[in-house]
């Protein structure tokens, strides 16, 4: 029996302020682009809060011990994890960071069927399966599904942005199944969080090097968007991330998901003056249907069950 809980109010108020800094990190990474390439901030942000991180353990006299049986699952999150921000990294230099945000928060789909095809407590109900469908057909017509195609050029490099977004989404659902079907799942959160921000470093580090985007300027908004990034998105959100997946559901934490994209095409518009296309919009909202529908099919179960109970009671 899985000891992990429902949702509580606790675990719904923090998914709720984790999902409004989500939200606001793709935007804040393209609005400091041209200061300092995305690439480079979110390495530089990984080394910062792997070094907070060690600190943290230091100071709790957590022991980082090689022989628990975590490292290889470790050096797996740690890969996957830097794929997923050069994934990031790169999709953002193409794409609009409404696009991004909505796409890489595709994820609660990729940890669905993950943990379907591994863990029988998991396994996907036919609703479910319309869910997924949905946010399919919804990441299509996010895709295609355009109010005025851009030239020929500047349509495929959005497309191609668009595609690594939902890549660096599959990522990141891949690295949700790892933590939870391995030895991670029962280490602490600071030592599954550090093998990622250390795996992460180094990884964005050698590809921002290797790609040729290095380039800072010292502005304040530079300074302000590594700070932003490296003490609350990477230290803090992070850590709370690892510590709800070790007490709650993975699949009830997803149903909270679908307020990220909803924050990041808000602070899109509004920060960065983002089109707000209709075509878009429409598959958004297709696509946070079907997360909602799989990840919160318990939850929604749980209150029809509840509403049915009411009415039919005397």
């Amino acid at each position: 029996m899985d000891p992990r809980s429902a949702l509580d109010g606790r675990a719904t108020g923090i998914m709720t302020i984790l999902c409004l800094i989500w939200g606001l990190q793709q935007v804040v990474l393209k609005a400091a682009a041209p200061d300092i390439t995305p690439l480079l901030q979110i390495a530089l942000r990984s080394g910062v809060a792997a070094l907070l991180v060690g600190s943290v353990m230091l100071w709790r006299r957590e022991r980082f011990n090689l022989t628990d049986g975590t490292w290889r699952p470790g050096l797996l999150v740690g890969g996957l994890f830097g794929l997923e921000f050069l994934l990031v990294g790169e999709g953002l230099r193409f794409t609009s960071a409404s696009h991004m945000v909505v796409l890489l928060y595709t994820a609660p789909i990729f940890v669905a069927l993950g943990l379907h095809w591994k863990l029988p407590a998991e396994r996907l109900s036919p609703i479910q399966w319309l869910g997924i469908a949905m946010a399919f057909a919804g990441i299509a017509v996010a895709f295609f599904g355009r109010d005025q195609p851009a030239p020929g050029g500047e349509a495929l490099d959005i497309l191609w942005g668009d595609v690594l977004a939902l890549l660096a989404g599959a990522a990141w659902g891949a690295t949700t199944v790892v933590v939870r079907l391995s030895s991670l799942s029962r280490a602490p959160a600071t030592q599954t969080l550090l093998y990622q921000l250390a795996g992460g470093f180094v990884l964005l580090m050698l590809a921002a090097v290797a790609l040729g985007q290095t380039s800072f300027k010292p502005t304040p908004l530079a300074w302000g968007s590594l700070i932003f990034q490296s003490l609350v998105v990477s230290f803090a959100s992070y850590l709370v991330w690892f510590w709800l997946l070790k007490y709650y559901l993975a699949s009830r934490l997803g149903v909270f998901s679908f307020l990220t994209p909803l924050f990041g095409m808000v602070f899109g518009v509004w920060l960065l003056n983002e089109p707000l296309e209709s075509g878009f919009v429409a598959g958004t909202a297709l696509v946070l249907s079907g997360v909602v529908l799989v990840s919160g099919y318990g939850w929604l179960k749980q209150r029809l069950l509840a509403a049915k109970g009411r009415v039919s009671s005397p």
